[in-house]
């Protein structure tokens, strides 16, 4: 997940030569029958990140009122 965090603030033509890059072809390839998932595990700070994204927030401003309700919770 923090390579796309990373290309969300970067524009690519800063890393690659574009004027550079040729056709790619690919051999005559048959449809997949079944799904496989090709992404690494997402790590637990990652999905905390991705959550406080889609709440446009910083993390941690939201892992602290998540540690603040855990305590309370573990002191009842």
């Amino acid at each position: 997940m923090a390579l796309i965090i990373f290309w969300e603030g970067h524009d690519s033509s800063d890393h690659l030569d574009w004027t550079r890059a040729e056709l790619a072809r690919s051999a005559s390839l048959k449809p997949s029958t079944s799904s496989i998932p090709l992404g690494p595990p997402v790590s637990p700070m990652d999905r905390i990140k991705i959550e406080a994204n889609a709440r446009d927030m910083p993390y941690q401003s939201l892992i602290k009122p998540w540690l603040a309700e855990d305590v309370a919770r573990q002191q009842r």
